[in-house]
């Protein structure tokens, strides 16, 4: 059996991936969507630029024929070529396995091998900005395979990351130990007749080939990944208190769950009652705050502000403002565009000169991007502080007011799960802020001005869904405080 670099990699991201790739059905998987395409093209071009710097050469091999790509690369190590790009090298390992090793780069260097005076050291091409523990153990795998084909112990291997110039240097004593346990502990589990247990991780499994059949098993289970507030290491330590339903949460005392490692009082009363929320499917107040907050949710005016970004760029190319006049019963929604890159600087320009029109109106918005991001736009542009600060000051971010003080019966406190819990819907239900990235960039290539139009009614769809949340959260409050002031009554 054949095992390679990319199945380590997946198994220290998701131990459940590399077992169903070799052993499930493939009419279960998902086909490709956009955010893959996108992050497929980005490796590619971050793979060129990188190879555009070697002069190496190719082994000829038939596709995906490994005996005779590893037989073309040997021929060329033993030429002593400089460097080899897709080269293929195999070694066995035990009785059952064959290593296949594709480093993206083997470098001559100086020293001794079966070759003579010289061998070759592995470098790897990866999409990240930091020397990940998955990574480095990649490139171990591939030291470990050449040090037994060359008959040479290797002191140096690197990572080619991006936005990093020149290669990181891998340390393979303290990688090569760790990557034969992380190899072993694969081997057992393929030996395994069940697939390793799923756990839903949003941002991961969303890329994940696997997503939809792993997320019907944790839904007809009701899995506790699905629960907000349940990490890895949190769920570990709730099935040691053999704590593995909603309902068995649900149930717990808080004080049973503050002792934990990383968990206090206020984490273990919001993991409990975000349980009871579920198992209800009711919305429910968080108890750290004996009066609900005194929140000024009503205005004449209101402006409701969503980005979007492309974060390879460092572009927030589009500014969208929703202003609602309740005194004069009127809605505009203001969609601020950079159609090129560099005309950021004339929206951020455009979204002042609104909010200014508007001084004494809230800016509400979901989550802190919009803050911190109006913030670096005031640096880069050097916009006068006096035209910033009480701009931010006015900022009201919805996200924050929720965690803090409810618990939903959603699985996610994403804005599109909680305005969808709401009966808000996005006109377009395909689109997403990462779709967005994917489009923008085919706009940059194709000139397709369908693009535009498809993320500016996303992006004002996400400024109307920041308002339903908004209008629900106020009414909530409203509800809790006569709530409260009925039973201070009957007391």
């Amino acid at each position: 059996m054949l095992i390679n670099a990319e199945q380590l990699l997946q198994y220290q991201r998701c131990k459940r991936r590399p077992f169903l790739d070799v052993r499930g059905e493939k009419r279960w998987r998902d086909s490709g969507n956009d955010l893959i395409k996108k992050l497929h093209q980005d490796k590619t071009a971050h793979q060129k630029r990188i190879l555009g710097q070697f002069t190496y050469e190719r082994p000829q091999y038939p596709p995906r024929d490994w005996h005779l790509g590893h037989k073309a690369t040997l021929e060329l190590m033993r030429s002593g070529v400089d460097c080899i790009h897709k080269g293929v090298l195999l070694v066995n390992y035990g009785s059952e396995y064959t290593l296949v090793s594709h480093p993206h780069l083997l470098i001559k260097q100086q020293g001794k091998s079966l070759f003579g005076d010289w061998y070759y050291a592995p470098a790897n091409i990866e999409l990240g900005k930091r020397p990940k523990q998955e990574y480095q153990v990649v490139v171990a795998f591939h030291a470990q395979v050449l040090a037994r084909l060359q008959q040479s112990e290797l002191d140096r291997a690197w990572l080619m990351l991006r936005g990093k110039d020149g290669g990181y240097p891998v340390d393979l004593s303290k990688w090569i130990p760790q990557m034969e346990s992380i190899l072993e502990e694969f081997i057992h589990s393929l030996k395994q007749d069940e697939a390793p247990e799923m756990f839903i991780s949003r941002q991961r499994c969303s890329i994940c080939h696997w997503h939809s059949d792993c997320y019907a098993i944790a839904k007809s289970n009701q899995h506790l990944s699905l629960l907000p507030g349940v990490t890895p290491v949190r769920y570990t330590q709730l099935q040691e208190l053999n704590i593995t339903t909603p309902e068995s949460l649900a149930s717990t005392h808080p004080s049973v769950l503050s002792n934990l490692v990383g968990f206090d009082e206020r984490v273990a009363s919001k993991l409990v009652l975000q349980a009871q929320s579920v198992l209800e499917n009711r919305p429910l107040l968080l108890p750290f705050n004996p009066e609900i907050q005194d929140m000024e949710f009503q205005h004449s005016i209101e402006l409701y502000f969503d980005i979007e970004a492309q974060p390879d760029l460092k572009l927030n190319y589009l500014l969208g403002v929703l202003v609602v006049d309740k005194q004069n019963h009127t809605e505009k929604f203001y969609s601020f565009l950079a159609e090129k890159p560099e005309d950021e600087q004339l929206v951020w320009q455009q979204f002042l000169d609104l909010v200014w029109q508007y001084p004494q109106a809230p800016i509400y918005h979901f989550c802190v991007y919009e803050f911190d991001t109006v913030k670096r736009l005031g640096k880069l542009y050097r916009t006068p502080q006096k035209s910033v600060l009480p701009v931010l000051n006015r900022f009201v971010d919805i996200y924050e007011h929720l965690i803090q003080n409810v618990a939903l019966p959603v699985e996610s406190y994403a804005l599109k799960a909680i305005a969808r819990w709401l009966g808000f819907e996005w006109r377009n239900p395909e689109a997403s802020g990462a779709k967005c990235i994917y489009w923008y960039d085919q706009w940059l290539k194709t000139g397709d001005r369908n693009l535009l139009e498809i993320i500016q009614l996303y992006n004002e769809d996400d400024c109307r869904a920041t308002r339903s949340v908004k209008d629900w959260l106020f009414q909530f409050y409203q509800e809790q405080s006569q709530s409260h002031y009925q039973l201070d009554l009957h007391l």
